[in-house]
């Protein structure tokens, strides 16, 4: 009895090994197969999913408010969008910032999706360096019925702004709840954990010329991570081989900073032209 225990320990022992062994072995072929060839890559890349529009449970709704300030012929003031930057602090030694730096480009990215027109503000190194070359005539003049060779620097050339959105990063609280549960059966274990995190965000919306704060929005996202196990242990006198699979996910953090975004210049835009808050959440857009 206990070597038909032993026996069957074994050839499930060998099965497992055999077939990480074709596994193996069929990776490397196909590596090495790649790298001989005379070809641009010399290993075929495993990332070939489609791309998306990048849109969160908000972005609908700032659609729909783009419409409703067209439908209610609303002239949307102009704005720029300043530094969104990440306050928290919080970093890894190995990979570095824990939030994304990019809060200010999805910024930007809502006001476009709302509709409102905006000017250029976060990165102006471009416009700065051709000013510096026009100022020394350097940059060759396209103006058509200008007899000038170079470019001139033309007074009241740029667009202003009516208002600018500003704000930060402000939290990011590790594991506020966590829970977890494991059970144990014979030579089968099972087990799952949960835990809880959150990111806070806090945003004002600035008349660019007076720096009147006219409104002020302040919203926290939670974030779910879990991790599911199953697993069968088997023991050979004091070895144990471990065969398990598992589950991890976590909701991406980004994503969170996205959708807060979203939701706070919905907010900011729909206090601004005085929109009742609830008609996006419980409109949508009409289908053309």
């Amino acid at each position: 009895m206990i070597m038909n225990k032993q026996y069957t320990y074994m050839t499930k022992f060998l099965r497992a090994i055999s077939c990480l062994s074709l596994l193996s072995l069929s990776a490397c072929s196909s590596y090495f197969g790649n790298y001989w060839t005379h070809t641009q890559n010399y290993a075929k890349p495993i990332g070939q999913s489609m791309v998306t529009d990048n849109d969160t449970i908000y972005t609908d709704t700032l659609k729909c408010l783009a419409y409703k300030i067209d439908e209610d012929n609303i002239t949307p003031d102009t704005m720029a969008v300043g530094r969104i930057i990440d306050y928290t602090g919080k970093d890894d030694l190995e990979t570095g910032r824990r939030l994304t730096q990019g809060a200010t480009l999805m910024v930007i990215s809502a006001l476009a999706k709302a509709g409102v027109p905006q000017v250029e503000r976060f990165d102006t190194s471009v416009n700065e360096f051709e000013l510096k070359m026009k100022d020394n005539k350097l940059i060759k003049n396209s103006i058509e019925g200008d007899e000038r060779v170079f470019q001139p620097i033309l007074a009241g050339a740029l667009v202003g702004s009516k208002y600018t959105i500003m704000g930060g990063i402000t939290e990011l609280n590790y594991n506020i709840r966590s829970n977890d549960v494991n059970a144990f059966f014979d030579i089968v274990s099972g087990g799952m954990r949960y835990y809880v995190m959150n990111v806070a965000m806090d945003f004002r919306l600035v008349e660019t010329e007076t720096l009147k704060i006219m409104s002020t929005v302040s919203y926290q996202k939670q974030i779910i991570g879990r991790e599911i196990q199953a697993g069968v242990f088997e023991f050979f006198d004091d070895k144990l081989l471990d065969i398990g699979v598992g589950e991890r996910s976590l909701e991406p953090m980004q994503l969170a900073i996205r959708s807060i975004s979203e939701l706070a210049v919905y907010d900011l835009v729909n206090d601004l032209y005085q929109i009742p808050r609830a008609y996006c959440f419980n409109l949508t857009v009409p289908k053309e």
